[in-house]
């Protein structure tokens, strides 16, 4: 699974993503612009804070439209890789890091809402320093990262699996 131009997302993860987009797009989008005519029309903006809260929900709204645009136009959309132990986006992988034991998901973050069971699980994109350190590897293979702050962080790879949402 290439999953070089964008992060890997399931089907379902996708298709939420697309339905936010849409609305905050469309229906969203417009009635916050009613908003900012109505409020517009009270009068003088400079004290009118129904129209400076409405513009700075206009300029978080274009915000996270362009953040899902930029998402879904890159992403990778695709059943979980197979299970052959072999680490790359779409495997949830448990391993020991610095001693402390850790289970995450090789991905994006937006597919992890899709776990069932409120489940929380930490994600790290496959670009990440972790997530690039760690990809194709297998379990039992031990390695070294440095980490951002230049630090070198020792990982054995205990378990991985495909996400299974």
């Amino acid at each position: 699974m290439a999953t070089n131009e964008g992060a890997w997302l399931t089907q379902e993860a996708y298709d939420r993503l697309k339905k936010e987009l849409d609305h905050l797009s469309g229906p969203y989008r417009q009635e916050i612009v009613d908003r900012i005519e109505q409020a517009r029309s009270e009068g003088d903006l400079k004290e009118n804070g129904g129209y400076h809260a409405a513009r700075e929900e206009q300029g978080k709204n274009e915000g996270r439209i362009n953040q899902l645009t930029q998402l879904l136009d890159n992403a990778q959309v695709g059943e979980a890789p197979a299970d052959d132990g072999v680490i790359e986006a779409g495997m949830v992988v448990t391993a020991d890091i610095a001693g402390d034991e850790m289970t995450f998901l090789i991905g994006s973050r937006e597919v992890a809402e899709d776990l069932t069971g409120g489940e929380d699980i930490e994600v790290f994109s496959e670009r990440s320093p972790m997530g690039a350190a760690i990809s194709g590897h297998k379990v039992g293979d031990e390695l070294t990262y440095k980490a951002p702050n230049g630090k070198d962080i020792k990982v054995k790879v205990l378990d991985a699996k495909p996400f299974n949402n």
